[in-house]
């Protein structure tokens, strides 16, 4: 599939009182569709996130992009987690409202996926199957813990997690750990040579390799797996 077969469709979200905007990209033969959020350093419009999300519809996946407030405002600062997660709860259900026949996934890159998780956590997100992760941030850089893994044994749905082996935000050698803890609800797929953002050394493969296409074919696989379409 191209990318001019699936084109994006520009959306407006509330959350509250505020407007944020959102993108769905949507291909003919989507099964699945997953409300995906950006990271704390980039909006939804980062090339890697558009990369990815063109990626996930050539393999039948589609996805609702979409800002948190911060963002939309221009702002550098993340917003309070609990706007943040309103967020997420709110582009969650304007992805189910927009592709009510169609598999429900949520998630997001970095914070995102960590804001998306903590969602689930304190509550169920109607209609969600599973949740994935690109780049859980397990710690901050150069200090490692667990911490921020804590809230996971309250999500009670299946999670992917897409790492790569020089994140310095994820010691491996703790969220392996801390996956395996989640038993059979956590799978973590390794991409050997990322860092926190996907980039890749020219040693390991930059330039050559299809990082978005390596990550959108993990999730593809993942959702046929634990939220097979009907």
């Amino acid at each position: 599939m191209t990318r001019d077969a699936a084109r994006p469709e520009p959306i407006a979200l509330r959350v509250g009182e505020r407007a944020v905007s959102g993108v769905l990209l949507r291909p003919p033969d989507a099964r699945w569709v997953l409300a995906l959020a950006h990271g704390a350093g980039a909006g939804m419009r980062h090339p890697f996130l558009e990369d990815f999300a063109h990626a996930l519809a050539a393999r039948g996946v589609a996805t609702l992009r979409y800002q948190f407030p911060y963002a939309e405002a221009g702002s550098r600062r993340p917003d309070p987690r609990p706007l943040l997660v309103a967020t997420v709860r709110a582009a969650v259900a304007a992805a189910a409202a927009r592709a009510p026949e169609l598999a429900l996934l949520a998630g997001g890159k970095s914070m995102g996926g960590r804001m998306t998780s903590l969602a689930a956590a304190e509550a169920p997100l109607a209609g969600v199957r599973a949740i994935v992760f690109l780049g859980f941030p397990l710690h901050p850089a150069g200090r490692p813990g667990r911490e921020r893994a804590a809230h996971l044994a309250s999500v009670p749905l299946p999670m992917l997690f897409l790492q790569g082996t020089r994140d310095a935000l994820a010691d491996l050698s703790l969220l392996g750990p801390a996956c395996e803890a989640l038993g059979a609800r956590a799978s973590l797929v390794v991409v050997d040579g990322a860092d926190h953002g996907f980039r890749l050394r020219k040693a390991d493969g930059g330039g050559a390799r299809d990082v978005p296409g390596e990550l959108a074919g993990a999730v593809a696989a993942f959702a046929a797996r634990v939220a097979p379409a009907t």
